[in-house]
């Protein structure tokens, strides 16, 4: 089976160490990316997004990552620079001054592994902005998006990413502010070409070694999915929804799932 893996994580913009809208920045949209080589980049709300195109290995999704980044700084104004931070706290005025449409959160709903049912649309209202750093598996081309054997399959990968992505990735990212909008347990989309794992944060974009750790985990995330044994334990759903870094790290360890130290 062919496996292509992607990204498009959320960066934000800083101007003097504090955050600023990224609103306008950049030519390209949520509904029209800008092409670059190796992926697209575009605005997302108050934040800048990249995309990666599909690798199937690791020496080309670190090249995709380390070329888009790279093109995505040179279309910033000097004095300006790009942050993968988890949360970013804009001070009232630049709330203030961004137009509504750049501070909408949910357009489009995504959805729990666990029940299979949509997840609320998240609270707009907050005075932060998440980041996120989604990863996009691809094994099928043309699926139905709403085929039970297609969600099925979504589900199943989707709860393995938990297990090796979504735990451990507590004892890297504790920030518990972005779960009160994103980032719960199972979260996912259904895609044509397979899925979008919606779970992470933006974190793993920082580094070589993080990167390199969310590509492996992936992986070995599909190779659990498609053995005869994969079923997924309840303390995998609790600890991430719990925050708990703690049980990460035991349950990491526990279960020999690579993480770094």
């Amino acid at each position: 089976m062919k496996i292509l893996l992607g990204s498009d994580p959320e960066l934000f913009v800083f101007k003097g160490g504090a955050p600023i809208s990224a609103h306008g920045m950049v030519d390209g949209s949520k509904e029209h990316p800008l092409i670059v080589q190796d992926g697209a980049v575009q605005v997302d709300g108050m934040a800048l997004e990249y995309n990666t195109d599909p690798a199937t290995t690791l020496e080309q999704w670190e090249h995709n990552h380390v070329s888009v980044q790279k093109q995505l700084k040179k279309m910033l104004k000097r004095g300006l620079s790009l942050e993968a931070t988890p949360t970013a706290f804009f001070a009232e005025e630049v709330f203030n001054t961004t137009p509504a449409e750049a501070l909408e959160l949910g357009c489009e709903p995504d959805y729990n592994a666990y029940t299979g049912m949509s997840n609320p649309k998240p609270n707009a209202k907050v005075k932060f902005r998440t980041g996120a750093g989604h990863i996009h598996v691809g094994w099928t081309e043309g699926a139905d998006i709403k085929d039970p054997f297609h969600l099925g399959e979504c589900r199943a990968l989707t709860k393995a990413l938990d297990m090796y992505l979504g735990m451990p990735s507590i004892t890297m990212d504790a920030d518990a502010q972005r779960r009160q909008l994103y980032g719960k347990a199972g979260c996912f989309r259904p895609k044509s070409y397979g899925l979008e794992y919606r779970t992470l944060s933006n974190f793993w974009v920082k580094d070589k070694k993080l990167r390199a750790w969310a590509y492996q985990n992936t992986h070995k995330a599909i190779k659990y999915a498609l053995s005869k044994n994969n079923s997924v334990p309840n303390w995998v759903k609790k600890v991430i929804n719990e925050n708990n870094v703690g049980n990460a790290a035991y349950y990491s360890n526990a279960y020999n799932i690579p993480r770094i130290l």
